[in-house]
């Protein structure tokens, strides 16, 4: 009789532990969700609005890309002063 008590109590014993360690589980498994998800929030608002082109893995205008946006600044500015002379605007 005593070696079925002292299994029982060392089956008792084993089933606390194994609860306690499933419990800590959950716990670390819901900390590191909730870690994870901030870290993504963090990451999402760090990261520029602007898309990067298809295919391309920076977000930084392509070399036409800058060309032709130079050219239409001059362009427009090369306007906008033409404008200015013949209004007779200084």
């Amino acid at each position: 009789m005593s070696d079925v008590k002292t299994l029982s109590e060392r089956i008792d014993t084993l089933e606390t532990r194994l609860t306690f360690q499933d419990e800590t589980i959950e716990t670390l498994n819901k900390t590191m969700d909730r870690a994870m998800a901030e870290d993504r929030c963090a990451d999402a608002s760090a990261r520029s609005p602007e898309r990067t082109p298809a295919g391309s893995r920076d977000a930084r205008p392509r070399r036409r890309q800058r060309a032709a946006a130079a050219l239409l600044k001059l362009h427009q500015a090369a306007g906008s002063a033409a404008t200015m002379l013949a209004d007779g605007c200084n």
